[in-house]
């Protein structure tokens, strides 16, 4: 048996391609860059409030990210174009799901990561943001 060099050279080529990632698809993209947003808010509410935050104590503030209900109304109005009582908006504050969308929007869609300055700094919000929109 004799050895054939040029027969191996397409088997090696081969193998070094199957070896180099592919770009991930638009849809995983997008998966991951929700998961990314969502890992931010997640991190972002915990800072906020730890484990709990319903309802409005002694402070102003509403809910696990801390809203001011007038905080509430204004990006509410904004985003959807509606008017929300005060009630309404600790509601929203105090709902996380509503919350954090409204978070998610202010920070990514809004540049509103100075609503939380502590926080934001602590948790490292503004280079999470900006890793995000290079993805």
């Amino acid at each position: 048996m004799t050895f054939r060099p040029l027969l191996l050279l397409p088997l090696l080529l081969a193998a070094a391609c199957a070896k180099t990632p592919a770009p991930p698809p638009q849809a995983d993209r997008a998966l991951l860059i929700e998961q990314r947003k969502d890992a931010a808010i997640a991190q972002l509410a915990a800072c906020e409030s730890g484990a709990g935050g319903e309802g409005v104590g002694r402070s102003r503030y509403a809910g696990r990210f801390q809203f001011e209900p007038r905080t509430v109304v204004a990006y509410v109005r904004e985003r959807d174009g509606r008017t929300i009582s005060a009630q309404e908006a600790v509601a929203i504050a105090n709902d996380y799901g509503q919350a954090a969308a409204l978070a998610k929007y202010m920070i990514f869609e809004r540049d509103g990561a100075s609503h939380w300055p502590a926080c934001s700094r602590r948790i490292g919000l503004n280079q999470q943001v900006a890793e995000i929109r290079a993805l």
